[in-house]
Order: C-alpha cells, then structure tokens, then sequence
C-alpha cells in the first residue's frame, strides 16, 4: 500500500508546493541579491505550526541552488541546538568545516572558522529560532557578510522580545513573510499530493482525505500524520484500500504519536515544566515556578521560563488559562498519553 514511505514524513520537501505560491515568491524576492553577488536582508517566517514554514523554507533555498550552485544552506533545528556553541558548530558542520572541533573549542574560535569559510555565500535557515537560550549567536551570523539568515518563528512579536537590543536594531529590517492555517481544500489538495507519491493508486478517496484535513484543523503536520498511521494500520490488517475504521482509529494515534515526539523532543527545563503542571493538573505561574526552582539545580529566569511556556502551549502541549493575574496552566486535552512515558 505505502510505495514510498518518505513523502509521508514531516520533513520531506515536494518537487512542486501547494498552495504557498505567494509565500515562496516573496521569500525567493528576499534572497535574489545572492544571485548577483550581494547580501539580502534577513528573512522571517512566522505562523502557528504546521503550515508549511519549514517546507517552504527548505525549498525555495533548493531552487535557489538550482540557479546559483555556490550558495551554500545550513538548517539549525535551534529546538535541539539552542546555544551559541551548538548553532555555530551546526552551520560549521553543515559547510564541512569542523574538523579538529572539540566540545571545549572557545566559541570565538568556532565564530572565525566561520568568518573563513570561503567558497561561497552561506544561508543559515533557524528552525524555531525562539527557542534559542542567547541571542549572540544571532549577533556573530549578522556581522558576517557572506552569511544570510533566515528565522523561522511563530510570533514576530514573541520573537522580538526575545532579542536583545542590539540583535533587534539589526534584524529588525528584514523581509517577514506570514503564514496563515491551511483551509480544508487547501489541505485536502495536499495530502491529494502527497497520497499519489506515497501511496498505491486508489488506495485513499477524496472523502477520506476531506475527513482527514478538517480533523487536522489546518494543520498540515497533523494531517501527514493522519494519513501516514491510516495507511499504516490498513497495511498491518491486510487491506487493500483505507477503509473508514482504519482512518477513524488513526485520528488520535496520530494525534498521540506528534504529541509524545513533541514531549520527547522538549530540552530538559522544558520538560520539567511540563512534568510539573502534568503532576499538579492545573497550576498557577508562581507555584510552577516554584516547584520548577526545586527540581532544577541551576533554574533559568522567569523570563526564560515564559518563553518556553508560551512555546509548549504554540504546539498544544499545555494551554493557558486565564487572563494574567489570574491565569493557570494545564496540559492540552489528550496529553495524558505523552505523559506516561517520561
């Protein structure tokens, strides 16, 4: 049933984008400059999760090499590699320049390899840039001319208050191109698309495709995964098409499978804050704060813990309930299954 397992992954990039026309035209018009030999300007994604921010990133960059091979691309997932260290060294790694580097390297160090690393224009994609714990990292990428970033975020305005001055006076005039939910048809023509790579002709019907797009609410990363344990659990019980029961149970064994990979890829003190509003089941800032404190030998600043809140509740993990003053925080319905495996 499944041809080519591939083009049901999340991070498969298409020959050919759906619906985000728009969207790859005004980020290819950003980074033209480096078809002739200049810098463009940074460039920011924003939009909630799973409308294609990554995607469309990854293949614009792809037709841009197509016309200009010289240009380099390194993609820093910052959820995992969220120091200045780890970014510096992802981007190294990526332009084969890490040889000889060690995790006690200095990190000036790393930043003049990087300022040396001839052979060509370099573009840096951040991958959920907001999760970054320092911004310096932001501040050596901008100070190299041959390096252009492009930001991947949900907010701009979360973003920018992340930053401290000196990244924000930078990089506050790049080019931002915003990102909107999927509506059902959109979504439904591209898991059209992705079913007729992926999956044996006939195998999926338009209806069931429908069903799946309005279940995954605009969320294009949802909907993949709907369909991908759909096909997968019709392929263990030997059927020869997706039949409706086998759609209606992938809905939430898919929705489980994207929430407990979430939960797992959470950097530690992400994961103690959950792990604290999951053992109290609804709890105000100042006692998860304060209960946080104490299972963390070095706790970052409230700020920080802020922004990695506002993060966790972007992929509904948690939500907030509750304007300030009086506001709690709980998981997000259905997380109970993500919580039984920590």
């Amino acid at each position: 049933m499944i041809v080519d397992g591939r083009v049901l992954r999340e991070d498969f990039v298409p020959g050919e984008v759906v619906h985000r026309h728009d969207e790859v035209n005004l980020l290819s018009e950003s980074l033209e400059p480096l078809l002739y030999e200049g810098r463009p300007d940074p460039a920011f994604l924003f939009g909630p999760t799973g409308v294609g921010k990554t995607c469309i990133a990854r293949y614009t960059l792809g037709q841009l090499r197509e016309q200009e091979p010289t240009v380099r691309v390194a993609y820093v997932n910052c959820w995992q590699e969220y120091t200045r260290f780890r970014v510096l060294y992802s981007v190294l790694e990526a332009v084969d320049r890490t040889v000889d580097v060690h995790r006690s390297t200095p990190k000036d160090e790393l930043f003049e390899r990087l300022s040396r690393a001839d052979g060509g224009p370099i573009v840096v994609i951040l991958d959920e840039v907001d999760q970054l714990e320092e911004t310096a990292a932001l501040y050596d990428l901008h100070r190299l001319s041959h390096v252009s970033p492009v930001l991947i975020a949900n907010r701009e305005e979360e973003l920018f208050a992340s930053f401290d001055d000196r990244v924000r006076s930078r990089l506050h005039a790049g080019t931002r191109v915003r990102f909107d939910r999927y509506g059902t048809d959109e979504l439904a023509a591209i898991l059209a698309e992705r079913a007729s790579k992926a999956l044996e002709p006939g195998v999926v019907t338009d209806s069931q495709l429908r069903t799946i797009a309005d279940a995954a609410s605009g969320d294009a990363r949802v909907g993949i995964g709907i369909l991908r344990s759909a096909a997968r659990r019709a392929e263990r019980e030997g059927l020869g098409a997706i039949t409706d029961s086998a759609l209606e149970a992938a809905i939430p064994d898919a929705r489980t499978a994207i929430r407990r990979k979430t939960v797992e890829g959470l950097i530690e003190h992400q994961r103690v804050l959950y792990d604290v509003i999951a053992d109290a089941g609804e709890i105000e800032p100042g006692d998860l704060y304060a209960e946080y404190e104490r299972r963390v030998e070095e706790p970052k600043t409230n700020r920080t813990l802020r922004n990695y809140l506002t993060k966790m509740v972007h992929y509904d993990l948690i939500e907030a309930v509750g304007e300030r003053r009086g506001r709690t925080y709980r998981l997000v319905d259905g997380d109970d299954e993500a919580g039984d495996d920590r």
